[in-house]
């Protein structure tokens, strides 16, 4: 079954916080009740696979300014079918940063998210359940490139909004990020 790869993951996964605890449930009974999860053709919501991607020398983190959204967000998009999540990070992490040579850091689950998504462009509301993995970019000499879906792309060290504002996934993600370098 195209979806026991995800399940497994999400089973293994041991969330940080009470909403991830909550997302997490929620994940694992969105994907048993929808065949069609990884489609973004599934109206009401759709898996999607995102990154915190850290530098060749893992002390900074790529952000990208959203266009639509018009917030600093981690790279990561739509599964389209794809029920390889891991890689679906990792194909978002290639096309959004311009960067060719990302490896892995690990397989298993970062971080998770379920969030709705507002209506845009006559696509009605939906959630993005949007599973997160632990991505490094490998060349010390390869540059960045804003890709069309962006505003800007920056190297960070550390989130740049406060605790308090819509970033507290932001700081989660950091905060996790720097309990690997311990």
């Amino acid at each position: 079954m195209h979806r026991n790869d995800l399940k497994s993951k999400l089973e293994k996964y041991q969330p940080t916080d009470q909403t991830e605890i909550a997302d997490k449930s929620k994940m694992l009974i969105f994907l048993e009740a929808n065949e069609n999860c990884f489609e973004r053709s599934l109206t009401i919501g759709h898996f999607t696979g995102s990154c915190w991607l850290e530098n060749y020398d893992g002390t900074k983190f790529l952000l990208t300014l959203h266009k639509k959204i018009g917030l600093w967000l981690q790279l990561g998009g739509h599964a389209d079918g794809n029920s390889d999540i891991v890689q679906v990070a990792m194909k978002e992490a290639h096309e959004e940063s311009g960067l060719k040579n990302i490896e892995i850091k690990s397989a298993d689950i970062f971080d998770l998210s379920v969030h709705l998504v507002n209506e845009y462009k006559n696509i009605p509301a939906h959630y993005h359940y949007d599973v997160r993995f632990l991505l490094k970019a490998s060349d010390p000499n390869e540059h960045i490139a804003i890709s069309e879906e962006s505003t800007d792309l920056r190297w960070f060290s550390e989130p740049p909004i406060s605790r308090d504002f819509y970033g507290c996934e932001l700081w989660r993600m950091y905060d996790k990020w720097k309990e690997t370098k311990k």
